[in-house]
Order: C-alpha cells, then sequence, then structure tokens
C-alpha cells in the first residue's frame, strides 16, 4: 500500500511539472494590434498604437529614424505617456517646432517596444511614413540623378527648370572637380509664400533651401520667376555638391564659403546684390569674413549684403590664386581642417588676412583713387 501510494505521489509530482512550465508559457508578450502615422505637414508627425497583452501592459515607447545621410545612425526613443492595462491606446506627436523641421519627401522609419507586468518585451515590425506635403497636387518630370516636383505651371515651366538644372551641373563639375553621386529631388511651390509655409520658423528673405543630407532642394518659383529660378536652381545644386565634396564628422566649411561657390555658380551678381555691395563698400560697412563664417542674419538686408559678400570673396580667391587653390581648400576642409588651418595650409593667410586682403581688393575696384592692392607672393597664383 506504501508503495502504492509513494508511486501516485511521483506521478502527481512528473505531471506537475510537466504541466507548470506549459502554464507559465502561455503568457505571451504584449501584441500589437495595429500601429501608424499620419503627417500634419509641415508641423507634425502623428504615431498612434493599439495594443493587448495577457498581462498588464505597463510601458510603451516608440522608436523613430529620419532616413538621411551622416557618420552615424542617429535612433530616437520617446516614453509614450499611457494608461497601463490590458487593452492600451497610446499616441505620440513628434512636433517640429522643438526639433526642426524636415523637408518634404523625407522618409521616416519607426517602431514600437512594449514592456509588460512579467518584463516580457515585444517589438513591432518596422514601418516606414513618407513626411509628404500633401497640401498639393504634386506632379513630376526625371532626367537622370534629377527629378523634379512640381503643382503650378504647365509642363513647360518643369521642363524649362530641368534644362538650367541640367545646364548646371557640368558647370558645377568645373568648378568643384566632382559631379552629383545620388539622386536628388527638386520641389517647386509657387513663390517664396508657399515655401515659406511649408517650413518650421522660415526667415523672411528665404526663396530656395538645400538639404544636402537629405538629397533634396526646395524653391519658391512661380512660373512667372522662371529667369530668376533658373539662377536659384544652379545655386541649390551647388550646395549639394560643395557638401559632397566636403562633408566630413567634423566640422562645416564656413558659411561664406557654402554660399559663395552657391552664388559664384549662379554668374555674376544681378539687381539688389550689386546695389547691396557697392553701397557698403562706400560706406564702409563690410561684414568681416569672420563674420561670415556664422549663418547670415534673419535680416533681409543684411542677409542680401551677406551674400553678395560671400560672392565677392569666392571669386577673388579664385580669380587671383586660380580655380586648383580654390579646389584644394575644399579637400582640405574635407579632411575635417578649422577654417583657419585651412586658409594658412592653401593661401599662407588666415581668416584675418584673407579679410584685410579681400577688403583691399575690393575698394581698389569699387572706390576711385585707391591704390591697387598688393598680394602675397603664392606659387602659381594667377595674376
Amino acid at each position: 500500500m506504501k508503495h502504492k501510494l509513494l508511486i501516485i505521489l511521483l506521478l502527481v509530482s512528473v505531471v506537475w511539472v510537466m504541466v507548470a512550465p506549459v502554464a507559465a508559457q502561455s503568457q505571451s508578450g504584449p501584441r500589437v494590434l495595429s500601429s501608424g502615422a499620419q503627417a500634419d505637414f509641415p508641423t507634425r508627425l502623428n504615431f498612434s498604437l493599439s495594443a493587448s497583452g495577457d498581462s498588464q501592459i505597463t510601458d510603451v515607447r516608440v522608436r523613430y529614424e529620419v532616413e538621411r545621410t551622416g557618420f552615424a545612425r542617429v535612433t530616437a526613443e520617446v516614453a509614450v505617456p499611457f494608461t497601463p492595462g490590458t487593452q492600451v491606446d497610446a499616441g505620440y506627436t513628434l512636433d517640429m517646432r522643438f526639433t526642426g523641421g524636415l523637408p518634404p519627401g523625407t522618409a521616416v522609419r519607426y517602431w514600437w517596444l512594449l514592456t509588460d507586468a512579467g518584463g516580457r518585451v515585444t517589438t513591432s515590425e518596422v514601418k516606414r511614413v513618407d513626411w509628404h506635403d500633401a497640401r498639393y497636387a504634386w506632379r513630376s518630370l526625371s532626367e537622370g540623378q534629377l527629378t523634379i516636383y512640381w503643382y503650378a505651371g504647365n509642363d513647360a515651366f518643369a521642363r524649362e527648370m530641368m534644362a538650367a538644372a541640367q545646364a548646371a551641373l557640368p558647370r558645377l563639375g568645373q568648378d568643384t572637380g566632382t559631379l552629383l553621386s545620388s539622386p536628388v529631388s527638386v520641389y517647386l511651390y509657387n513663390g517664396s509664400g508657399d515655401l515659406q509655409g511649408a517650413m518650421v520658423f522660415p526667415s523672411e528673405w528665404t526663396g530656395g533651401a538645400a538639404y544636402p543630407d537629405y538629397g533634396i532642394i526646395t524653391l519658391g518659383v512661380s512660373p512667372v520667376m522662371l529667369d530668376w529660378g533658373k539662377r536659384t536652381v544652379a545655386h541649390e545644386l551647388a550646395h549639394l555638391v560643395v557638401h559632397q565634396l566636403t562633408d566630413n564628422p567634423y566640422l562645416d566649411i564656413p558659411v561664406w564659403l557654402d554660399e559663395g561657390m552657391a552664388m559664384y555658380a549662379e554668374g555674376p551678381l544681378e539687381g539688389q546684390f550689386t546695389t547691396s555691395f557697392r553701397r557698403a563698400v562706400a560706406a564702409d560697412r563690410l561684414f568681416t569674413v569672420r563674420t561670415l563664417s556664422s549663418p547670415f542674419s534673419a535680416l533681409t538686408d543684411q542677409a542680401v549684403l551677406a551674400y553678395a559678400q560671400s560672392f565677392s570673396i569666392v571669386d577673388y580667391l579664385i580669380g587671383t590664386y586660380g580655380q586648383s587653390r580654390m579646389l584644394e581648400l575644399l579637400g582640405v576642409f574635407r579632411q575635417g581642417s578649422d577654417y583657419d588651418a585651412a586658409l594658412l595650409k592653401v593661401y599662407g593667410f588666415d581668416t584675418d588676412g584673407l579679410n584685410r586682403l579681400w577688403r583691399d581688393y575690393v575698394r581698389s575696384q569699387y572706390l576711385a583713387g585707391a591704390a591697387t592692392p598688393a598680394q602675397p607672393e603664392l606659387a602659381g597664383a594667377v595674376r
């Protein structure tokens, strides 16, 4: 009898050992029922989630990555406020007014991490949402590496802009020694008002913008502004090409060089830029080159002068010392050199030295009776 009782107890124990893990394993982690993202262009991207679990869901996080080039992969993670439970609805709004705006056509990848009271973690599938400006009915035209998107004007307008962009590329190749290596999307808004309405906190003078890390250009060009648009598309393409040539994980190039190369790509100065520059030279109120190494003023008149001066500085360097030295300077910046060190290595003077030589040069060109400035002796300098 005792032996029978012992056998029964052993069988019960074995059955309990076999069943207990099965009962524990039946508790699965949180389940994502649905997730999505809705663009409210240009200021908000709204993420939403519905989930359930056998145990109470205690933590919800959303991770997202903006698709762009760079030297490091950047993933943002946000702990999302919600009411814990076995049925959960949660949402998070990415507010561009605090994080900075994104250009149209950008793609964002996102996914969710859910944790329950038992410590089980579920990672959802990765989804992709296009940051699209759905306020307009866009059409597209592609040729080679370029795609133009527009909504105002006829097909001939888009073809004219495409022809101007295509013509600018070989000129940029001559100026910089390089060509576009990846596709570029150009969005044509119907004037600066529409363009600025697609941006977060734009400057009042903004008529175009280049986003080199995204391969995107936005322009405020209406069909009646075609001539201006042709110059401006060359300007913004130059930003992308120069960035491609100088990109490094340490420092950006000085703003005067970036904007000066872009203005140089347009051709000779025109209109308000020439007028502003001549007046500043005559009144001796030019910005210093060191000042122009930083972002330009948000005030229109000061920004116009800064652009004009940047063109003049680049034009002076290329005209005086040759295109080869400019290409050498861009190459030194690609190595992550600081501003003064790069100029010293290529030209033999730093930012302040450039400022003195350039100011003497422009005074000799625009002020009657001014002496012709002496230039430092550099091997290979163009006279």
